[in-house]
C-alpha cells in the first residue's frame, strides 16, 4: 500500500495525457491491483523528472557537467523503464507460478471423471479444490459457460495455451472422455494425465538447456572476471595510469549490479512453470505474532561482528561486517518460522502417496473410507500418518464425515496449507459417498501424485548445476576471490616503488576504500545471485528467498574479511 500511494503521488508530477499499452493493462488486470494503467505510466515519467535532480550531487563529486548530465539522463531513462516494466515482470512471475498448478488441476478433474464421467462436475471439482489464479480463472470460465453446452475447460485451455501448450490437448482429451465407452474412457483419461505431465517435463528440459550458456556468461563476465580484475587495477595505477576510487564505486556498486539484475530478470521471465510452494501466511498459528520484534536480531548479531572486525580484522571493514551480519541475522530470524511450518507441510505430503495406495486398495475391496482412514493412521509413518490418525480420532469422537474430519473447523488439515493434501481430502470425501467404485480413482490419484513429484524432482535436478553454482558463488567463491584480490591490491599499493612525488600523489589508491567498495559488491551478490538461484528452482518463494539470502550473508561476510586478513598475513611474513 505504501508503494501504491507513493506511485500515485509521483504520478501527479506528470499530469499530461499518456498512452497505455495493452500488455500493461493485461498485466495489471492479472495482478488484480487497484492501480490504474495511466497511474503507472505517469508515475514512471514523474520519477524520471525527479531523478533529474541527481545532477546536483553528481556535479558535487567533481564530475564535469557533460558527464554529470549524461549520467542523470541515463538514470532518468532507466527509472522510467523500470517503473513501466515492473507490472509486466510481476505478472510474468505470478503467471509462471500459477502454471505450476496446471498438472494438479487437470489431475483433479481426471480423477473426478474416474468416479463419475461428467465433465461439468469434474471441472467444477478441480476449480473448487484448488487455490490461486488458475483455479479462480477456471471458475470464471465455468460461470460464463453456464446455460451453454460447454463446461468452460476448453475456453480456459485456449486462454492459457500460449504459455502452456499441453493444456489445450489435455482439455480436449478430458472432454472426449465423457462420451467414450468405459474401457476407452480409462485410456483417454490416462492420456490426458500423461500429456500434461509430458508437456511440463519437456518445457522444463528446454528451459534448462536454454539458460546454461547465459548463466555461465553471467557468472563469468558479471562476477568472477570483475572480481579478479580488482588486483590488476592498482598495478596500472602505479605505472602511471591512475584509476580514481569513484571509478570502482560506479563500476562495482552501480553498473555491475544493474547489469546482473537485468540479466537475472531476463532469465527468470523465461521460466515456463514453477511448482508453487505451500503458502504460509503471517496468520498461521505456528508463525509468531509481532515478528517485528525479531528486528532486534540486527544489533545482537551485528554488534559482535563489528567488534571482532574492529579488533582483529581490517578496522575499516567493521561497519560493513556489522551491517552484513545484522542483515543476515534479521532475515533468518524473520523467515525461519515460516520455513519450519513449510517443512512440516512437506513432511505431511511425503508419505501421502503411500496413504492413498492403502486407502484405494481397501476401498476397492469394499471397505468404508471411514474405517480405512484409521488403518492409514496406524500404518503410514511420520507426519502423514499422524494427520490420518487425527482425522480418524475426530470421526470417532465427534461423529463427523470425512470432509469435516479433514477440512472442518477442527479438521486435521486446518493448519496445513497444502493444496495437494486438501485435494486429497476432497477426493476422499467423494469416495466416502460413492463407495467401492472410487477405490480405483484413489489409487490413480496416488499414481498421479507420484508422477507429478517425479516431474518436479527431475526439473530441480536439471537446474541443480546452474543454481548450485550461483549459490556457491554468492556465499563462498565470490567472497574468497574478492577478499584475495583486495588483499593483493593492498600488497601492490603498499610496496616501495621508485616514483616521483607527482606520480606518487597521482597513483595513490586508498586500499581501505577499495575494500569497502568491493565488500558492498559482495553483499550485493547475495541479494542478486541467491534470489536468482531460488527463483529458478522454486519460483517466487519469498520466505525461502529471504532465508537463503540471510544464510548467504552469514557465510559471505566472514569469508571476505578473513581472506583479506590471511592475505595480509602472508605479505607481512
Amino acid at each position: 500500500m505504501v508503494l501504491v500511494g507513493s506511485l500515485r503521488t509521483i504520478a501527479r508530477l506528470y499530469p499530461d495525457e499518456v498512452e497505455v499499452g495493452q500488455q500493461l493493462q493485461e498485466s495489471l488486470s492479472f495482478l488484480d491491483t487497484e492501480l490504474a494503467p495511466e497511474t503507472v505510466v505517469r508515475g514512471g515519467y514523474g520519477a524520471g523528472l525527479l531523478s533529474l535532480l541527481f545532477v546536483v550531487p553528481l556535479l558535487a563529486t567533481g564530475l564535469g557537467f557533460p558527464v554529470a548530465l549524461f549520467l542523470t539522463v541515463a538514470i532518468a531513462v532507466l527509472l522510467i523503464h523500470s517503473i513501466h516494466s515492473v507490472p509486466n515482470l510481476l505478472a510474468a512471475f505470478r503467471r509462471t507460478e500459477a502454471l505450476g498448478s496446471v498438472p494438479n488441476l487437470i489431475g483433479r478433474a481426471v480423477l473426478r471423471m474416474q468416479i463419475q464421467p461428467a465433465t461439468e462436475s469434474a471441472v467444477r471439482f478441480a476449480a473448487e479444490t484448488g487455490y490461486g489464479p488458475l483455479s479462480e480463472n477456471l471458475s470464471a470460465h465455468i460461470d460464463r459457460s453456464m446455460g451453454t453446452p460447454r463446461t468452460g475447460i476448453i475456453s480456459f485451455a485456449e486462454e492459457w495455451a500460449e504459455w502452456f501448450p499441453a493444456v489445450r490437448r489435455s482439455a480436449h482429451l478430458l472432454v472426449m472422455a465423457q462420451d467414450a465407452p468405459e474401457a476407452e474412457r480409462r485410456r483417454t483419461l490416462d492420456r490426458t494425465l500423461m500429456s500434461i505431465l509430458d508437456g511440463t517435463r519437456n518445457q522444463m528440459a528446454d528451459f534448462t538447456a536454454s539458460i546454461r550458456g547465459p548463466t555461465t556468461a553471467l557468472y563469468a563476465f558479471g562476477v568472477m572476471i570483475p572480481l579478479a580484475l580488482v588486483a590488476l587495477v592498482p598495478a596500472a595505477t602505479l605505472v602511471g595510469y591512475p584509476v580514481p576510487i569513484l571509478f570502482f564505486i560506479v563500476t562495482y556498486n552501480v553498473v555491475l549490479p544493474i547489469v546482473l539484475i537485468a540479466a537475472s530478470l531476463w532469465l527468470l521471465v523465461r521460466r515456463p512453470v514453477a511448482f508453487p510452494p505451500p503458502k504460509v501466511t503471517r496468520e498461521h498459528p505456528d508463525v509468531p505474532d509481532r515478528l517485528w520484534i525479531r528486528l532486534f536480531w540486527a544489533p545482537i548479531v551485528g554488534a559482535p561482528a563489528f567488534v571482532l572486525t574492529l579488533l582483529w580484522g581490517p578496522s575499516h571493514l567493521a561497519v560493513l561486517a556489522g551491517v552484513g551480519f545484522g542483515l543476515g541475522g534479521v532475515l533468518i530470524a524473520l523467515f525461519r518460522p515460516i520455513i519450519l511450518v513449510r517443512n512440516h507441510v512437506r513432511a505431511v505430503e511425503e508419505h501421502l502417496v503411500d496413504a492413498l495406495y492403502l486407502v484405494g486398495r481397501q476401498v476397492s475391496e469394499g471397505e468404508a473410507v471411514e474405517s480405512v482412514i484409521q488403518q492409514a493412521g496406524d500404518r503410514v509413518p511420520e507426519e502423514t500418518g499422524a494427520v490420518f490418525e487425527s482425522a480418524a480420532g475426530l470421526q470417532r469422537r465427534l461423529h463427523v464425515g470425512v470432509e469435516e474430519a479433514f477440512m472442518g473447523e477442527y479438521g486435521a488439515l486446518r493448519d496445513i496449507p497444502s493444496p495437494r493434501a486438501h485435494s486429497t481430502a476432497g477426493l476422499l470425501a467423494i469416495a466416502s459417498r460413492e463407495g467401492k467404485p472410487a477405490g480405483r480413482a484413489i489409487v490413480s490419484m496416488a499414481d498421479h501424485l507420484e508422477e507429478l513429484q517425479d516431474v518436479d524432482d527431475e526439473a530441480k535436478r536439471q537446474l541443480a548445476n546452474v543454481t548450485g553454482t550461483l549459490d556457491h558463488t554468492a556465499s563462498y567463491f565470490g567472497p574468497l576471490v574478492a577478499g584475495a584480490t583486495v588483499g593483493l591490491a593492498d600488497i601492490i599499493v603498499s610496496q616501495d616503488v621508485d616514483l616521483s612525488e607527482t606520480q606518487a600523489a597521482a597513483s595513490t589508491l586508498p586500499s581501505d576504500q577499495l575494500g569497502i567498495v568491493v565488500g558492498v559488491f559482495v553483499i550485493t551478490l547475495c541479494f542478486i545471485l541467491v534470489p536468482l538461484s531460488v527463483m529458478l528452482r522454486h519460483g517466487l518463494d519469498r520466505a525461502l528467498l529471504g532465508y537463503r539470502v540471510g544464510r548467504s550473508l552469514l557465510s559471505a561476510i566472514p569469508l571476505y574479511v578473513i581472506t583479506i586478513v590471511l592475505v595480509s598475513m602472508i605479505n607481512t611474513s
